[in-house]
């Protein structure tokens, strides 16, 4: 008894551990770490799924009906009928008002997305092939995040989304984001705060979230854009208000002084 409430609760820390990844045979979203995320997934669950499903069986049922009503051993004579009014009144109407009661609460969740609210915070993120640069240009700090290889990674490291040099901000503030693109189309896309824009060459896009709980996060690239598309994820790494003043301290200093080591070597090259 023991063992089995012992291997239950390391399922349920796992799962807790990894809510912010993909995780095997997941069949629904990431665990929402924002408001926006969280009224997505209410949209989906609430209302979207339960209309396609309606729809999913009452077209079911039609053509099951069709089959045994209409078949060829209960219909020795067939209908010459053309076209029925009242029937293609309301297939027209009724597709109709359900679209619009999809698309309003659609508007409305899209519409506050593109609203930016006044930022805490803003960051620019830059896709190359293939690998992502981010600038802090209030903090004067600029870095390369790239994906760790599987031969180095950590025990608490994911496959394919660890990186060398996360993203970092702080909890319950407004990120603002700006997203662009220096060789072909990316996008930056993390489920868990429902974010999804794509990185242009020559044109800055601009999103934003407010992160509620603190933790790693990991996106991924989600426009095809080469042949290692596959591997340039994205890493942010949610903490408190003083870890944060505290990784700015550090990273300062850290990737200042990995600028100076680059311009050595490219002078040593030259």
């Amino acid at each position: 008894m023991k063992k089995l409430l012992f291997i239950f609760s390391s399922i349920l820390v796992t799962q807790s551990a990894f809510a912010n990844q993909p995780t095997e045979w997941q069949f629904g979203f990431q665990k929402a770490a924002s408001e926006s995320m969280r009224e997505i997934v209410a949209f989906h669950d609430k209302l979207l799924l339960p209309i396609i499903v309606a729809i999913s069986v009452f077209v079911l049922f039609l053509m099951l009906y069709a089959c045994v009503r209409f078949r060829a051993s209960a219909n020795p004579n067939p209908s010459k009928r053309t076209h029925n009014v009242a029937v293609e009144v309301l297939w027209t109407l009724i597709p109709c008002l359900i679209l619009i009661v999809i698309a309003v609460p659609s508007f409305k969740i899209l519409y506050k997305q593109d609203t930016i609210p006044k930022a805490d915070l803003t960051i620019k993120a830059i896709g190359y092939q293939w690998y992502w640069g981010y600038e802090y240009p209030d903090e004067n700090i600029i870095f390369d995040s790239y994906m760790i290889e599987e031969k180095d990674l950590k025990a608490d490291q994911p496959r394919l989304l660890a990186v060398d040099n996360e993203v970092v901000v702080p909890v319950d503030k407004v990120v603002k984001v700006l997203i662009t693109a220096n060789d072909v189309l990316h996008a930056w896309a993390l489920p868990s705060f429902g974010v999804k824009r794509d990185a242009v060459p020559g044109r800055i896009n601009e999103t934003w979230f407010k992160a509620e709980k603190v933790g790693t996060y990991y996106g991924q690239c989600s426009e095809l854009c080469g042949i290692k598309h596959a591997f340039m994820p994205i890493a942010v790494k949610v903490v408190s208000e003083e870890e944060y003043q505290e990784w700015l301290t550090e990273a300062r200093e850290k990737f200042a002084k990995e600028e100076i080591e680059d311009n050595n070597l490219q002078i040593a090259s030259k």
